[in-house]
């Protein structure tokens, strides 16, 4: 079996529910501490909210999935079409990079999303929706791959969510359709123009949660199909994982978090029949030093191998990565330092979401066969700057088991302004350059420089 999911988006994450259906801006790093715990209320955060996050873009950790009690019930409450909800999005990329085969990526792009997302008709059931464009600005033919469009440099138009879902009990309810959801290997890994989204069924429910008490978040279904985040069709899900022409699979999903304050314990498992299983679980505590002072820990684990007749690759392969993360927070600022270690097997296959290691980069996934890697990452919040936020991200790995490849190393900055009042409320600004160099004769390199606006009116 494997695990299925919430709905969530944004560069970074959110958590299941009936989803908002336009992406979400790019969160400042405080904003994303919000999220990186547990539905539970956070009893040993410091007093200052203005914490930043270590979570790579696009990644959603484990205590991430699924949907919250609380959310579930304020969903539910909301009624047919008096509560109808209507979003909007405007997006436009710039993204230039020299890659190590020589090659160079450069488009500048514009488009975004726009979607709709009923209450419940008879307490029954609700709809929602949402269309995604990305259209080229500037585009030169001989500098393609920058996934901000189509292969080709072509603009596209989809309707990438239509579902979808019923109240079955107080705890349970299905969602049906096309939809985006976020699970650690199963995602929307939303950092580009479009998010991937796929035709799915599944259940998700819970137990607890209110008031400081236990919870248990749980989700179980089937994804068949899934529309990459640079393409305007659905596929099954076996060719996104690289399957040979004309084989067809889904992908069963199962998993569930139980949480008790600042500590959860998930697992979830996706199963591809003849082509893939992958096993995940990880684990989230945190502690509170000082008033103002607080220490996070997680460990993560990833188990795959080949299932059935072997389609993926034509042979058997099984290969596993360990990964461990600490994190030290104090008012605005975030001290963060992980290490991954993957086994000599093959390689972590990230199919149908981004890499999902704590080491993985803006360009990298540092999770190749042998390969090990540590990170230390600085966060800040600017606390006389309003809305302005930056890190700096260092991640170092050992060379793999691969006669031609070598160790790599990645720098990464990151400067977001995101305005949260006046009249360019709702206005993000986010720049990034990133550069990953490998130790090879030839010492091979990729550069990026990712330039983004994001606007959602705030009047939706």
């Amino acid at each position: 079996m494997g695990a299925l999911a919430a709905l969530s988006l944004g560069e970074v994450t959110a958590r299941a529910q009936v989803v908002p259906a336009v992406p979400a801006p790019a969160k400042t790093v405080a904003e994303e501490s919000t999220d990186a715990t547990s539905c539970t209320q956070d009893v040993s955060a410091p007093r200052s909210s203005a914490t930043p996050t270590s979570t790579a873009p696009g990644q959603t950790p484990l205590d991430q999935s699924f949907e919250c009690p609380e959310e579930r019930v304020a969903e539910e409450s909301r009624l047919g079409f008096r509560d109808t909800k209507l979003s909007a999005q405007l997006r436009s990329f710039y993204l230039d990079g020299n890659n190590s085969n020589g090659t160079e990526s450069e488009a500048w792009t514009l488009g975004g999303s726009a979607g709709f997302e009923t209450g419940y008709f008879h307490n029954l059931v609700a709809f929602g929706g949402a269309g995604y464009t990305s259209q080229p600005l500037y585009a030169p033919d001989d500098k393609d791959g920058t996934r901000l469009l189509k292969p080709g440099q072509e603009g596209y138009s989809v309707l990438g969510q239509l579902y979808g879902r019923f109240i079955l009990t107080d705890e349970l309810s299905a969602t049906v359709g096309r939809t985006a959801f976020d699970t650690p290997y199963i995602g929307r890994f939303d950092v580009r123009m479009t998010p991937n989204t796929f035709e799915a069924a599944y259940l998700q429910g819970s137990f607890g949660g209110v008031d400081n008490a236990p919870e248990l978040r749980f989700s179980a279904g089937y994804v068949d199909k899934e529309k990459v985040r640079d393409s305007d069709d659905f596929v099954s899900m076996a060719t996104v994982a690289g399957a040979p022409p004309g084989v067809s699979r889904g992908v069963a999903v199962a998993g569930g978090i139980y949480a008790v304050g600042d500590l959860s314990v998930g697992a979830i498992e996706y199963y591809c029949a003849d082509i893939i299983n992958i096993a995940y679980t990880e684990v989230k505590d945190a502690f509170a030093l000082t008033d103002r002072l607080r220490l996070k820990l997680a460990a993560q684990y990833s188990n795959q191998r080949s299932v059935g007749d072997n389609l993926l690759t034509g042979h058997e392969f099984s290969t596993e990565q360990f990964g461990a993360k600490a994190e030290l927070a104090f008012a605005g600022a975030l001290l963060t330092t992980a290490y991954t270690s993957t086994g000599s097997g093959a390689n972590i296959r990230s199919p149908w979401n981004g890499p999902v290691g704590y080491t993985n980069g803006l360009i990298g996934p540092f999770n190749r066969t042998g390969e090990n890697a540590w990170t230390l990452r600085a966060a800040y919040n600017f606390q006389y700057v309003k809305d302005l936020s930056a890190y700096a991200w260092y991640i170092r790995g050992t060379r793999p088991d691969l006669p031609t490849q070598y160790a790599p190393n990645e720098y990464d900055l990151n400067l977001q302004w995101k305005v949260t009042s006046g009249h360019l409320q709702g206005l993000t600004l986010v720049g990034i350059y990133a550069r990953l160099s490998e130790a090879g004769p030839a010492e091979p390199h990729t550069d990026q420089l990712r330039l983004i606006l994001y606007y959602t009116p705030p009047w939706l």
